[in-house]
């Protein structure tokens, strides 16, 4: 049996929080077109007949302009610590520039091995895709080099073969119908901004974050009460995401719940307020709110042994429902 950790570690954009899900089968990590979608650090588990992947999506690594983006890039950075395998996932899509120099420099003094995957194969050429290779297997000596498409789900199969056999032997620590660690309330606010960023477009890139004020379970076999603020940092932003007569919000509710329906397998009760807060991503107490926390190097100690399964609350980790 092999069982361990995996990081995925790259620039932002690069596709990572796509493959985690496409890896896991259902959506664990919220995806967008806009870079920097992914704020916190997602742990994620996929058991197999040889054994189990502990999967941990990290946010992109970038450079910090405010406190929100240093807890992001130190949680990503953080990782390398504290894995059994480090994934490096890149936009093939691409050119190499100095952004991927640099998180290819973090793997200089690793002590375990790390696989590149080349993401994005769909939208490259294969006359483009081996030249591409041979330039970034220069970063560093790769245990494999894994060109998939995390859209299409080309090459995937291939590398959870690969990372498997680069992890080490023992048993897996997880039950297997363990899916995330991420609290339900997570779920629910990470959810919710995920319809805000596609909704939304170029009009508010970073500037959205959501907290779940009530979370209803009184009634959770027939219903779920879920009741959350959306924080922009303007005034001008607040009009955006309401939409004219409240249609924006509508469909931005609408579509949270279908996939909060899908997820926890009932009826969802969605209500949505917005709310300004200018200054919310250098507010260390706001930042605290929405469940972006400070690295503490303790992926690991979310880890709850055989054994120990509590009934899921809004505070618990989400369980497959296999």
């Amino acid at each position: 049996m092999k069982s361990g950790y995996t990081s995925f570690i790259g620039r932002p954009n690069a596709g990572k929080s796509t493959l985690l899900n496409r890896i896991i089968g259902t959506k664990v990590a919220i995806v967008s077109d806009k870079p920097q979608t992914t704020r916190n650090r997602i742990l994620a588990v996929k058991t197999y007949d040889g054994g189990q992947i502990v999967f941990v999506d990290t946010p992109g690594i970038h450079r910090p302009l405010h406190r929100l983006n240093v807890r992001m890039v130190d949680a990503a950075v953080e990782t390398l610590r504290e894995v059994d395998l480090v994934t490096l996932v890149f936009d093939a899509s691409t050119r190499p520039g100095h952004g991927d120099e640099f998180v290819s420099n973090l793997l200089r003094d690793l002590k375990v091995p790390a696989v590149l995957v080349l993401n994005k194969i769909d939208l490259v050429g294969k006359a483009k895709l081996l030249p591409l290779m041979e330039e970034v297997q220069k970063w560093h000596p790769f245990a494999a080099i894994v060109p998939v498409s995390a859209a299409t789900g080309d090459g995937v199969e291939q590398l959870e073969r690969v990372m498997l056999e680069q992890l080490p032997e023992g048993e897996p620590g997880f039950p297997a119908d363990y899916l995330t660690d991420q609290p339900e309330r997570t779920i629910v606010s990470e959810t919710v901004r995920e319809k805000v960023l596609q909704n939304t477009r170029a009009e508010l890139p970073f500037s959205t974050a959501v907290v779940v004020d009530q979370f209803d379970e009184e009634e959770r076999d027939r219903i779920l009460r879920l009741y959350c603020t959306i924080y922009v940092e303007t005034d001008s932003q607040k009009p955006i995401v309401i939409g004219r007569a409240g249609e924006m919000i509508k469909r931005i509710g609408t579509q949270a719940r279908l996939d909060l329906e899908q997820f926890f397998g009932t009826k969802v009760f969605l209500d949505l307020r917005v709310k300004v807060n200018a200054a919310w991503r250098d507010n260390d107490r706001a930042l605290d709110d929405i469940g972006v926390p400070k690295p503490e190097g303790k992926t690991r100690t979310s880890h709850q042994p055989r054994g120990s399964r509590k009934p899921r609350g809004p505070g618990r980790p989400a369980r497959s429902r296999s």
